[in-house]
């Protein structure tokens, strides 16, 4: 799966040239996951590698930031329920609803305070995104007990998540995608 999924990634998702990224940093490369984790294979290959790393866990749910973890989510969510491991999912807005409850976290109706839950992200590269959704979740009430990604682009985002008691388990680094690609 994680080999078909590699394969995936290289073909519909990752990108050489000039790019500037969310964090401002330049790169001769771009990997924008959303093309594979929004095919059928890629978000059945996501959910299920996700999942999979989750096993033996206490997690009662995943979720992330929303525009790039949407679809990671869905992914666990709907794997979770084929597998007989149900694990409901939430989003985290980048701005408060602005009315009715002012929230920044969508689904959290499927969870109680103090629930453990692993954020979902799709790429990593400072950290800085992820660290904000994780905020948003603890201030939720959440317990985050784990940090996965697609992929960590090896660029400081792993160091600062763990500065904040967070560890990063991604499914590829850009050193494992590079490998792939040169296969």
């Amino acid at each position: 799966m994680k080999n078909r999924l590699a394969q995936l990634l290289l073909e519909k998702s990752y990108r050489e040239g000039d790019f500037t990224l969310s964090s401002g940093r330049k790169s001769d490369y771009y990997f924008d996951c959303k093309p594979t984790a929004l095919s059928p294979e890629g978000s059945y290959l996501i959910g299920r590698l996700f999942l999979d790393m989750l096993a033996g866990r206490d997690v009662q749910g995943v979720g992330g930031m929303t525009l790039g973890a949407d679809p990671l989510v869905s992914s666990v969510t709907v794997v979770s329920w084929l597998e007989k491991r149900p694990l409901p999912g939430f989003i985290v807005r980048k701005q408060s609803k602005g009315y009715g409850t002012n929230q920044f976290l969508e689904g959290l109706g499927n969870f109680r305070p103090g629930d453990k839950v692993a954020m979902l992200e799709d790429v990593v590269t400072t950290g800085g995104t992820l660290l904000k959704a994780c905020e948003r979740v603890r201030d939720a009430g959440l317990e985050i007990v784990a940090v996965l990604a697609v992929l960590d682009r090896q660029e400081g985002g792993r160091e600062n998540l763990a500065q904040a008691g967070y560890e990063l388990s991604p499914i590829f680094t850009r050193a494992d995608l590079v490998a792939a690609k040169a296969r």
